[in-house]
Formats: structure tokens, sequence, C-alpha cells
């Protein structure tokens, strides 16, 4: 958990699973087949998660999630999904090896990311549980709130992590209290 005094920290996580999901959630087979395979099934309103333990789904749009796990998650993730899901309309990729993953800690985490996304980030719009699909910085990245500290997890596509490590340093040092 990050230090709710530390005005904000980023970090790299290591390299979790990420499988994009898609299929019908008004389908209660497949909604069905997604939970006894996650533990949970997929959210229908519009940028939640839904959560089992460190697994989430984030909801990209009406019929597409993400699934997120830590590294080292069952390898066989995607092929048990594939399975579950037979003979239905559904589709499952696993993006793992295309995404950076940042988290973006502490009091001063939304005024760090309120520089670069034209979300509205006060608690009351954009609470644990959220996630959207934005723009940090000229880049699309996918935002998910993970506690009041506020712990934002941001997803990047590799080829930007670069970039937007350095953004967001620049926009971090911009922000602290000078010493």
């Amino acid at each position: 958990m990050a230090d709710a005094t530390a005005p904000s920290t980023l970090q790299e996580l290591p390299p979790p699973l990420l499988i994009n999901l898609r299929g019908d959630v008004g389908d209660s087979a497949f909604t069905s087949a997604v939970a006894a395979v996650l533990g949970v099934a997929p959210p229908d309103a519009p940028n939640t998660v839904a959560a089992s333990g460190e697994l989430s789904l984030l909801w990209l749009g009406p019929d597409e999630w993400l699934v997120t796990a830590p590294e080292g998650t069952a390898n066989d993730l995607a092929e048990r999904l594939e399975t579950a899901l037979r003979g239905m309309h559904h589709s499952v990729c696993d993006l793992s090896a295309g995404r950076v993953v940042f988290e973006l800690a502490g009091f001063e985490a939304r005024a760090v990311l309120a520089q670069g996304v034209s979300l509205d980030l006060h608690p009351r719009a954009f609470e644990p549980g959220r996630c959207a699909q934005t723009v940090l910085a000229r880049v699309p990245i996918l935002l998910h709130q993970i506690d009041p500290t506020p712990r934002f997890r941001l997803f990047v596509r590799a080829s930007f992590a670069p970039y937007i490590a350095e953004w967001l340093k620049v926009a971090i040092a911009g922000i602290a209290p000078a010493t």
C-alpha cells in the first residue's frame, strides 16, 4: 500500500498477465463460464471493475474487458477461458507482452494526472473500482483507481512506456514542494 502522506510515487510493476476478453454479457452462459474460470463475472456497467482477489476485469466496452492478474498467475488462464467459452461468441487474446503497467500513488497523484488527462478525477467522479480509457500526454492509456490513497494503475502500450514514465516523473517533480 502506498504512503498516503507522500506527495506521489511512481513505479513500474512486474509484467502482469493481461487478457483481452470479448463476449455477450447479456448471455448468462457466457457470464457463468467466465465466472467459473475467473471467480468473478464481467461487469456490465461502464468504466467499472469486478475483482476476485488479485484478479480484476476492467470494463472496456459493452462487450469487452481487460482481465488483469499478477505476474506468475496461471499461464493457462487464456486456455481455460477458451475451453470454457467454446461454442459461444467470444474472443480471448493475451496482451501481456504489449503493455507496461505503472502505479502512481500518493495524495498528489490526482494533481499529477490532471496535468495530462481530461477526466474528472475528483473522488466523487472517479473512485476506487473505476477505470477509463483516456489519453495522458497525447498517449492512449487505461487508468484504474485501485484504492482511496489514491493509487492508480496506468496500462500503457510498451512502445510508449519510456515516454510516459519520463512525463510522469517530470509532472511529479513539478508538483513536489521545494526543499
